[in-house]
């Protein structure tokens, strides 16, 4: 890996490179070493499934450290059999791509083999999450405080309950308002020819309806963004100290 920036769709790789710079502590209590704690990190996100769709390497039958003519050995086996002119299933055949594509480039496999993420193979629910932890990242990324003075990851934690607590009282309000339209249907006396109010009514009190699902579906995305942030800690160059704490190590005033 050379360390330089992708130069196309380099933002999709933002919170994966930033979740190496975040997470300071290994995952394991043994204090292993960085490779360890990488392995660590990757075992997590499989056994919570955050956005992980499909194992590259697993997929190819491949071993993590296996070189390129491997890789394109394993690839032409496998693709050879999945292809959808031989009978294969064609999302397995789109997997086999993805996979390899993965695997071939080395700045997104370097990435994946530290984080056990890829958003090529995320699930759509996952890519939404990651959407919003990616302007989090541009955020605190652009924060001109000195890194350490402050926590960017409560920072966020604490912005994605706040966009909870807002969207739940939009759906509230929504609700209200198409509960007053439907009242309003109830007590329209229809004229026998075509009912214009009575569906103009109609339609505003669907299209609230679909507002809310919207905003439901918002919630689930910032949920999702939430989850992803668990497990991670931030160390900073002079953590806060506690009232209780302070209470108990200052000198007692003099009656």
């Amino acid at each position: 890996m050379t360390g330089q920036w992708p130069r196309t769709g380099s933002h999709r790789w933002l919170l994966a490179w930033a979740s190496g710079l975040i997470r300071r502590e290994c995952a394991c209590p043994c204090g292993a070493p960085e490779e360890g704690a990488k392995r660590a990190a990757k075992d997590d996100a499989k056994r919570e499934g955050v956005g992980l769709l499909i194992d590259p390497y697993e997929l190819l039958g491949l071993a993590q450290g296996a070189d390129a003519e491997a890789i394109r050995a394993a690839y032409r086996k496998a693709a050879k059999a999945a292809h959808p002119d031989a009978g294969g299933d064609s999302e397995a055949f789109a997997q086999l791509q993805t996979a390899y594509e993965l695997l071939q480039d080395p700045v997104r496999r370097r990435v994946y083999d530290d984080t056990g993420f890829d958003p090529e193979l995320a699930d759509p629910k996952a890519l939404k999450g990651l959407m919003m932890l990616e302007n989090l990242v541009n955020d605190m990324i652009l924060d001109e405080r000195e890194p350490g003075s402050f926590d960017p990851v409560a920072a966020m934690r604490r912005k994605l309950s706040d966009d909870i607590v807002k969207s739940r009282f939009h759906i509230l309000e929504l609700e209200r308002h198409r509960t007053r339209v439907r009242h309003h249907i109830d007590r329209l006396g229809r004229r026998p020819e075509t009912d214009v109010l009575g569906a103009m009514l109609t339609a505003r009190a669907a299209t609230i309806t679909e507002a809310i699902r919207s905003a439901e579906l918002q919630i689930e995305a910032i949920e999702q963004a939430y989850e992803m942030l668990s497990g991670y800690s931030y160390e900073l160059e002079n953590p806060p100290v506690m009232a209780v704490e302070r209470a108990e190590t200052e000198p007692q005033a003099a009656e």
